[in-house]
């Protein structure tokens, strides 16, 4: 059985693949700007992407201490539960 949080890295993977136009490699451990190459108007539209995967909200000011995949996965993991 998968965990959620293997489903969140998956489509994040998804969203940035469609985002930046590229196939997207993710893992907990990638660095959202030094790996996968993102800037910060592609993150929004990712973020964008997941809440509407996700059916959530992000608030901005929980992103600043978002780093890598394993940081967004469990952001969108919090968000969820208290949905």
């Amino acid at each position: 059985m998968e965990t959620v949080t293997d489903l969140s890295l998956r489509e994040i993977g998804v969203a940035a693949s469609k985002v930046l136009g590229r196939p997207v490699e993710v893992r907990a451990e990638s660095h959202i700007g030094r790996d996968l190459a993102v800037d910060s108007l592609a993150l929004m539209n990712i973020i964008m992407e997941l809440e509407d995967t996700f059916d959530i909200s992000v608030p901005l000011d929980r992103l600043a201490s978002v780093e890598t995949a394993g940081d967004l996965s469990k952001l969108i993991n919090d968000l969820r539960t208290r949905a």
